[in-house]
This record gives structure tokens, sequence and C-alpha cells, in this order.
């Protein structure tokens, strides 16, 4: 159903920290013009903690608007409430997005009979397909591979993108869930690694500045073509490691920002980055060829 380089959409804002919606529809449109198979609006990167419930769901909004069915959409619908990860789901079903990606629980740490039972809640109330989202960097919990298989047997319930860069993980849940249980990455540095275990695709920070490499990237491995698949990985660690050079997105803001798509305004208690960080950066995008 989903496959291929996936973008972990950026939500670009103005110097005040408002949402600047024009240069969110041109970001989209672009993206899918470079050959991004997917966008993923209001994750993480999109910066849905310090959005309020009104931007989310027109953030929502406009990515399935421009999208116009182009690319797949994979709303971002997380929370650590379930009642308000259901009124985001409902949400983007009604706005026409083609899945959800829903984020493990944080802070309230909820045990694994928890997680299912969350999941499982969410999934029953919304009919649209649900990718859960397993990140203990910064959720604390770790959703174990007995929680997936039994959530995986929902019919709502239709993958994982799975950002513990553990790639034991993948080959684990293939042999469980089986070949349609759709299994993508949330790291890029592993991409190509995840997908030799049984991954299909990856969701992206880096692909908000290099959509069309991490895309060619993407067809080069679906054609079996492993020489440039490796070849564009290497190429792009060190954007990768400058991506993360700080606390996501600051540093991918920035780097829009570089390109003209975006302020580099991220909301506080997201400081802006500091001047290393925005040297490296440049430097990165310069040795991968995204500028001068």
């Amino acid at each position: 159903m989903f496959k291929g380089s996936l973008v972990a959409l950026i939500t670009p804002m103005r110097a005040d920290g408002s949402f600047d919606e024009k240069a969110y529809e041109s970001f989209v449109d672009w993206q899918i013009k470079e050959g991004t198979h997917g966008i993923v609006p209001v994750g993480t990167t999109g910066e849905s903690p310090t959005l309020n419930h009104a931007e989310h769901k027109r953030v929502v909004e406009i990515a399935v608007a421009v999208a116009k069915g182009r690319v797949p959409v994979i709303a971002g619908a997380g929370s650590n409430s379930t009642e308000e990860a259901i009124d985001f789901t409902r949400h983007a079903k009604r706005a026409g997005a083609d899945a959800c990606l829903i984020v493990t629980p944080y802070y309230n740490k909820p045990t694994q009979e928890g997680l299912y039972l969350h999941y499982t809640a969410i999934a029953d109330a919304v009919d649209l397909p649900i990718i859960m989202y397993n990140i203990p960097g910064r959720s604390v919990i770790d959703m174990s591979v007995e929680t997936t298989v039994r959530l995986a047997k929902h019919k709502n319930i239709v993958g994982m993108k799975d950002a513990t860069a553990n790639l034991v993980r993948p080959l684990h849940t293939k042999l469980a869930c089986g070949d349609d249980f759709c299994q993508l990455s949330g790291e890029d540095h592993t991409v190509l690694a995840f997908m030799v275990s049984g991954g299909v695709g990856c969701i992206s920070v880096s692909a908000n500045v290099a959509p069309r490499l991490c895309a060619d990237m993407h067809i080069a491995w679906q054609e079996g073509r492993w020489a440039d698949a490796m070849a564009i990985q290497e190429r792009l660690v060190p954007l990768h490691d400058a991506m993360f050079a700080e606390t996501s997105p600051g540093p991918v803001k920035y780097a829009a920002s570089l390109l003209g798509k975006t302020s580099e305004k991220c909301r506080l208690p997201l400081a802006p980055v500091a001047a290393a960080t925005k040297a490296k950066v440049r430097a990165a995008m310069q040795h991968v060829g995204l500028l001068n």
C-alpha cells in the first residue's frame, strides 16, 4: 500500500512563528514534483507538539488538497491521549487522507497492554488504515514484536514506522506478521539495511531537502540496481548526520531555508540552531550537491 520515499513534512512558519500556508502549499507540490512517493504531514518533524488543534487539522487538509491523489497522504494523528488521537484520526478521514501515522503515547508510559488497548480503540473508532510509529527515543516506551503481532490482526492496522534503528526488529516483525504488513523505516541512515530485512520504504527527514535523491535511491532499490542505491545512500550520509546534529526539526528547517522554501523558524521550546550546526548543515548540503 505504501512504499518508497515518503517525507516527514516540515511545517513552514513565518519569522513570527505563524503557519505559512502558501509556503506549505508550494512545498508539498515541490515534493511531489521531485518524485516523493508519499507525504506525511503533522508528525514530529512537522512540529505537531506545538501546533494547536485547528492548525494541526488545517495542515492535514492542505496536504490532501495539494496532493490531489497524486501520492498517498499519511496524516499524523498521534497523541498521548487516546480520545485526542481518535479525534485527529476522524478528522484525517474526513479530510481525505489515505492513512494515519499514530505514534506510541509519550510521557505517560503505558504498558504493552496499554499500547494494545490504545491502538485498538483508535482502529475500532475509525475505518482508516493506521501505520503505528515506534520511536523509543522520543516516546520512552518500546512496542514489542509480540504487541505488534497482536495489533496487526486488526483490519485497520496495516503497518509500522520503525525508528528503533534495530535491524533485527524488521526481520522478526516480517516473520511474525507476514509480507502484507507494511514496514517503513523512520531512520534515514539505515534505510537500505532496513529494506533488506523486510522493509518497503522510509518516512524520511532528509527527503525534505533532498527529495529527488531519496526517491531515486528507492527506485534503484526497487529495480534491483543495488550499486546505484548504495552509491546514493553513501552520498547522503553527511546530510543525514547534519539533520540530527541538533534536535529535529531545527536543522532540517534551517536546510529548507537555505533552499528558499521557508524560514528557519521553529516554535519554542526548540531554540534556533547553533552556528556550528548551521555550518555543518551548509557543508553537508554542498557535499550532496544541493547548494553551490
